[in-house]
């Protein structure tokens, strides 16, 4: 991983991964981000859009230095979107389908030994119903998330640093911790 103070900008990432379900509402805010980038050309980033992570991403993600994952969230906060960093971090899910970003970030590294540099955009979304097209809350939030990447670039909307996140994380799984965040 790199460990950088300032903002990053869309093209740092050589993988932008969208992860949802366009038949379900708001669900599919991850693929609607890469459709905007896709429509707009604001990246020439390789762009994926699957329903949910596959063990097989282990294998995609060990070849890029920097992939930004996007997916939608139900979390209860009040930020449209959030920016982080992502710790490996192993879970105990047994199918494919609860698979975690940190877990593919973290057998990434116990498969291949490789630390890509692995973001997560998530977006708030509202509704899950089974229909096609976002809320128009959602898709407020597509677009400000949209603005902020496009214009800000990639950052930690987290105050806790990035290394203490990843420690914590490794001594977690009972490995050795790390004294600076490099690729």
């Amino acid at each position: 991983m790199k460990n950088s103070d300032k903002s990053l900008p869309l093209d740092a990432f050589d993988l932008i991964y969208g992860i949802g379900n366009v038949g379900r509402e708001d669900d599919g805010l991850g693929w609607a981000f890469i459709d905007a980038i896709e429509a707009e050309k604001l990246s020439d980033a390789q762009l994926v859009r699957h329903y949910q992570l596959f063990f097989e991403d282990v294998d995609l993600i060990r070849r890029h230095q920097r992939v930004l994952f996007v997916d939608a969230t139900k979390a209860d906060t009040s930020r449209r979107f959030a920016m982080e960093r992502v710790a490996p971090r192993l879970d105990d899910s047994f199918t494919s389908h609860a698979i975690s970003v940190q877990s593919i970030v973290a057998m990434c590294h116990q498969c291949y030994g490789v630390y890509p540099d692995i973001w997560l955009l998530t977006i708030k979304g509202y509704s899950w119903e089974l229909s096609e097209g976002l809320t128009k809350k959602a898709q407020a939030n597509l677009y400000a998330a949209l603005n902020a990447v496009q214009f800000t670039g990639v950052e930690e909307t987290d105050t806790r640093p990035a290394l203490e996140r990843v420690n914590s994380a490794l001594a977690e799984n009972g490995q050795q911790t790390l004294t600076r965040i490099s690729r």
